[in-house]
């Protein structure tokens, strides 16, 4: 096995072919160009590389057409003799069809085995990205976490977090002694967008059996390295939704996997589809936890590969940390254009054989400006290469054969079926029984009372049917805790609309069937 991924060459009027050390493959990199340039198939070869080096992948089909990744290609496609043509010229002697080991992923359960994480996991800076809350609601989220780790209150889908809001709600005025401000408008609010997203079908990827990270970083019995393809033409339906787990993903690997240092070869790659997703109108302490994560997750043996139309799409911090990258064509038909192009040129080691940015704006389909590391991290001097024909099928697997690739997955059965745990909703709605079950047995205790100054006292209070003055009912009411706060609070509930509504979840399920 090479220590480098082989990505093209050139014939007349192209430099020396080009590879990427597989040393230097966890320093990140850039996939970038227009439309129709060939993105997804540079996507795919690298995505070949790794996993027959054994490297586990993890990748977003946002276009469908990455499955191909599972079937080998075939002398009958009709772009065999081209590709056969195109490894000639460029030198590619070890070119041959395989397949690949994949395992499909699908949020919504449908096209891949269902992804999920908690509420929990997910925290409150990325959910409230995923929701797009103000500073003021992004608070009362905040809010709402410190009391599930206080309370005892497991987070895991999303209608613990709304039994939670609820309460937060009816408590307002406690809490804001607390916390500070409780707005009920900014406790609305984070509500809506929450059935926003229930309507999007976010509801999905929160609950367990969540995923585990080692499931992603599998080899199979020949020692070839797991692809994960997450099925997204639908996910890109709520863009936010894409980018925030995608994000999460990311995180995740970032807290739980251990330093190496610099491996030999990465432990896992990352590409991230549509990057510019990733970064549109997301807060600075966003793009500043991207930026962290991508500068240090090196160091745990993890590559991660930005695909989009235009490296001005990618926060010039993160981009200068992309130091393998592959540029197709860019058009450039306004001033805008012309201004990204010269700005995508000017990233480049200059070759004296042609201008960079001549050659970005030449380039054709299959072709590409590339730069790869070389000794010591040193950014290589930019060539024209054309890229190598891919060894899986190019273009989609069928519904049948994704179904069957399904059925004898590893993953089959593992995550199919979801898990409803006792939880902050059950929890609460425990305790919302409870305190009413309470508060019934003393008033019936009290009702009955022998005591001649108590049956005055219910007496008149059935009389007059308002509430005593305070300090006739000092001695009746319980020590002022905060828990005790909550405990009445609690009571109140049931009193109103919410109340009724969580005692009906006790009995039929409230939230289910959505």
């Amino acid at each position: 096995m090479t220590n480098k991924i082989f990505i093209g060459g050139g014939g007349e009027g192209y430099g020396v072919p080009q590879e990427m050390s597989f040393k230097y493959a966890n320093r990140h990199g850039l996939i970038a160009g227009a439309t129709g340039t060939g993105k997804t198939v540079t996507l795919q070869i690298l995505a070949e590389s790794f996993s027959q080096a054994g490297v586990p992948v993890i990748l977003a089909d946002v276009k469908g057409d990455l499955s191909g990744l599972a079937k080998s290609g075939t002398a009958d496609h009709k772009l065999h003799d081209a590709f056969m043509g195109r490894a000639k010229t460029i030198g590619f002697d070890d070119y041959h069809y395989h397949s690949c080991p994949v395992t499909f992923w699908d949020l919504f359960g449908q096209q891949g085995h269902p992804v999920r994480t908690t509420v929990a996991e997910m925290g409150p800076l990325l959910l409230a990205q995923l929701l797009e809350l103000s500073e003021a609601q992004e608070g009362i989220l905040n809010i709402a976490f410190r009391l599930a780790d206080e309370q005892a209150l497991p987070l895991l889908d999303l209608k613990d977090l709304q039994a939670l809001l609820v309460w937060i709600g009816e408590n307002r005025s406690t809490l804001s002694l607390r916390y500070g401000n409780v707005s009920p408008a900014s406790v609305g609010a984070i509500q809506r967008r929450l059935l926003v997203l229930e309507n999007q079908g976010g509801a999905d990827l929160f609950g367990e059996p969540a995923l585990e990270l080692a499931d992603l970083m599998r080899q199979d019995s020949a020692g070839s390295g797991m692809i994960n393809i997450l099925a997204s033409d639908k996910l890109m339906a709520a863009p936010k939704l894409y980018a925030t787990f995608l994000l999460w993903l990311l995180s995740e690997l970032f807290e739980e996997l251990p330093e190496v240092g610099d491996p030999e070869k990465p432990k896992l790659v990352f590409f991230f589809d549509e990057a510019h997703l990733l970064f549109e109108d997301a807060p600075k302490a966003l793009v500043d936890k991207v930026e962290q994560v991508a500068r240090l997750i090196r160091s745990k043996g993890v590559g991660i590969y930005f695909i989009t139309q235009n490296p001005a799409d990618v926060p010039e911090d993160i981009l200068g940390q992309l130091g393998n990258r592959i540029q197709h064509a860019l058009r450039a038909f306004t001033a805008r254009d012309r201004k990204n192009l010269r700005l995508a040129a000017e990233t480049y080691r200059e070759n004296p054989r042609f201008a960079t940015e001549a050659a970005i704006r030449e380039v054709g389909v299959g072709e590409a400006v590339t730069s790869m590391l070389q000794k010591k991290g040193i950014p290589g001097v930019v060539e024209r290469t054309l890229i190598r024909p891919p060894s899986s099928q190019l273009g989609p697997i069928s519904a049948a054969e994704r179904a069957d690739f399904l059925k004898t997955s590893d993953m089959a059965g593992k995550y199919d079926t979801p898990l409803d745990r006792h939880s902050a909703y059950e929890i609460l709605a425990q305790r919302t029984a409870k305190a009413a079950q309470e508060a019934e047995v003393a008033q019936t205790s009290a009702e009955e009372a022998p005591d001649p100054m108590a049956r005055e006292f219910n007496a008149a209070r059935r009389y007059s049917g308002s509430r005593v003055p305070r300090s006739s009912s000092r001695s009746y009411r319980p020590k002022d805790t905060f828990a005790s706060a909550m405990s009445q609070a609690v009571i109140k509930e049931l009193k109103g609309t919410t109340g009724r509504r969580i005692v009906r979840g006790i009995l039929g399920g409230l939230f289910k069937g959505r």
